[in-house]
């Protein structure tokens, strides 16, 4: 294999070619960052999590190819991944998840926060841990949910030195909008993930997927109208919920066939459910602080 070969083989391995996952970590990130600030978040601190965005959820994503190694070459859509075809060792694997995940550790090293170390500690483990709770979680999403928004109480902890209630409020929001499209994501799966004996939200819901789903998104936007409540967030912050619910609405045109080409699109929509949160918060946030 040609060093160009091999370096495509590990970006494929961290999923670069797919920004998807990187989108779903970062969303919940920037509201944390924003609310925790005010809006107007230490530039600094910023970058730093960007960055530790794309490093965390790369080294997520060789973990979980490393703990899924002898499940993928079973299922349709993975057999072709760098580890199940044996284009990476397992060697190279773990090797790769360890340099990423040191990288992102000394990205915040030099805020010089206890606190802030100390959560992102955790965070490395939910990362590392998630991929295992597939074997014996009946809904893994809901841990997935915490591993993704777990920048939400780093943010706070970067900007405020302590994380308060609100932070974890935040958290639960998007521990239910990730089983919502985690879930989604999961129907694609379905019957390989009965055949080989993977747990998923989408099996253990059964015929009440689609009504899980929409569920879930209903009970993130409660909670999301909960923290804006608890804030005292105005018009634009609800502006961009309904946008939010709009999204959450057209998935439900696409999953409630329970087609998989039409699930996979609805997961892969989902950034703008992300995005649509956030334009509320930083738009809210810019009137507030301009007396708008």
């Amino acid at each position: 294999m040609t060093l160009t070969e091999r370096l495509n083989a590990y970006e494929r391995l961290m999923r670069l070619d797919k920004p998807i996952g990187i989108l779903l970590l970062a969303w919940p990130t920037l509201w944390g960052l924003w609310l925790s600030s005010g809006g107007e978040p230490d530039w600094v601190v910023l970058w730093i999590f960007v960055l530790g965005v794309i490093l965390m959820r790369s080294a997520g994503c060789v973990i979980n190819d490393y703990a899924d190694r002898d499940f993928d070459p079973h299922v349709e859509r993975t057999r072709n991944r760098p580890l199940a075809s044996g284009l990476v060792s397992t060697r190279e694997a773990l090797a790769l998840a360890a340099g990423l995940a040191l990288l992102a550790l000394l990205l915040i090293l030099p805020l010089r926060n206890l606190l802030l170390i100390q959560l992102a500690a955790v965070a490395a483990f939910l990362a590392a841990s998630y991929p295992f709770t597939k074997r014996f979680l009946a809904i893994p999403q809901a841990y997935l949910g915490i591993a993704f928004g777990f920048g939400i109480p780093m943010a706070y902890a970067a900007h405020l030195h302590a994380v308060p209630a609100i932070a974890w409020w935040l958290l639960a929001a998007n521990v239910f909008w990730a089983i919502a499209y985690d879930t989604e994501y999961a129907m694609v799966d379905r019957e390989d993930d009965l055949r080989i004996g993977i747990k998923t939200s989408a099996i253990t819901f059964g015929r009440y997927d689609v009504m899980a789903v929409m569920l879930c998104y209903g009970i993130s936007l409660a909670l999301l109208a909960y923290v804006g409540w608890r804030i005292h967030l105005g018009w634009a912050y609800y502006a961009g919920l309904i946008l939010a619910a709009g999204v959450a609405a057209y998935h439900y045109t696409l999953i409630r066939d329970r087609d998989r080409g039409r699930c996979f699109k609805a997961f892969l929509h989902n950034n703008w459910f992300g995005a649509a949160v956030f334009a509320g918060i930083a738009l809210d946030l810019y009137l507030l602080n301009r007396g708008g």
